[in-house]
């Protein structure tokens, strides 16, 4: 990108680089993805989140003998809608995070690049920067995620849990968390977290460098829109590889961030998972989870590729038409 020097300062050129890299295609096309990948697969990740968290301990949770049984369980027990509790939550957490997280991940990305889009970074560079949109993406939205899941596991046998426990939505969770337990009740489950941020960092990883290898068999430039059946397939096979290798740390999040338990620290929880369950317990949730995950990065993805390529296309169509009087009146 040419520098305009407006001010004549040195500092100038650098400061309107950096701004350059700020745009907000990554932002919309990261929540559309979002959105429409949770709204189609919620009752999944809420069959998840209850596989995840039962211990064998807490006689609050009830028994499932597979993803059949439970989904005929709650639907027999808390109505279709139970299958829906915690969705708006969902929506709004998954929406701003994967919003939040190809924003910060582009714009970091973007300014290791130095502004060329078609310049290929290696694997560490990738892992470096979808490490750290990770980080700043978990630090804004991990409140959403306390709420989400305390909303998910309130069960129907839920008749004895104290009324500060009870909640009626979103923001009676929010309030009531804040007022119980203070920010530090929001921030639940932030350690296995961060260290959850290693699932986002690999799994971009490997979709950035599939996508790499097969531009250069292609041998076209790195920013070529390709099919939907090709995005279909890098952010499948990436997806598969970061959640079979950092699923532990979800379930100890989870666990963290579940109220019918009362662990002291993510060390204590990790005792009591091993001591009780072995490792099988840290994998609790893991089918449903793959279930669930694989189709949602794969809607994810796809939406995203497509709403950034229309939304970029946009953008040049309108440049370009307020370049061409530009350069007109130049040439008069």
């Amino acid at each position: 990108m040419t520098a305009i020097k407006g001010s004549g300062t040195p500092g100038a050129p650098r400061q309107l680089n950096v701004l350059s890299n700020f745009k907000y295609e990554y932002f919309v096309a990261g929540i559309s993805g979002g959105v429409v990948s949770t709204l189609m697969l919620h009752p999944l990740d809420l069959i998840k989140i209850r596989f995840a968290v039962n211990d064998g301990q807490t006689t609050a949770a009830p028994r499932y003998n597979g993803l059949r049984n439970a989904i005929a369980q709650i639907v027999k027990t808390e109505g279709v809608r139970g299958l829906y509790r915690g969705v708006t939550p969902n929506v709004l957490g998954s929406g701003s995070s994967w919003g939040f997280y190809f924003f910060f991940y582009n714009t970091i990305k973007t300014s290791i690049q130095g502004g060329n889009s078609k310049k290929p970074l290696g694997p560490s560079m990738h892992m470096f920067a979808a490490a750290d949109a990770g980080v700043l993406t978990l630090l804004m939205t991990n409140p959403i995620w306390v709420v989400k899941t305390r909303l998910c596991l309130q069960y129907a046998d839920d008749v004895k849990m104290a009324e500060s426990k009870k909640y009626r939505g979103m923001l009676d969770a929010l309030k009531k968390i804040y007022k119980t337990e203070g920010i530090r009740g929001l921030y639940k489950g932030l350690v296995p977290g961060l260290f959850g941020v290693s699932h986002g960092a690999i799994q971009f990883m490997a979709y950035e460098e599939m996508k790499n290898k097969y531009y250069n068999y292609l041998n076209v430039p790195i920013d070529t829109k390709l099919s939907t059946t090709e995005y279909i397939v890098f952010a499948a096979m990436s997806k598969l590889i970061a959640a079979a290798s950092t699923y532990p740390y979800q379930v100890v999040r989870a666990r963290l961030q579940d109220h019918h338990h009362n662990y002291r620290g993510t060390w204590h929880c990790i005792q009591c998972t091993w001591r009780y369950e072995n490792w099988r317990g840290f994998y609790k949730g893991l089918s449903v989870n793959l279930a669930r995950v694989t189709p949602a990065t794969v809607i994810t993805f796809v939406v995203y590729e497509n709403m950034l390529h229309y939304l970029q296309s946009r953008r040049a169509t309108v440049e370009q038409a307020i370049a061409i009087p530009a350069i007109s009146k130049l040439k008069e």
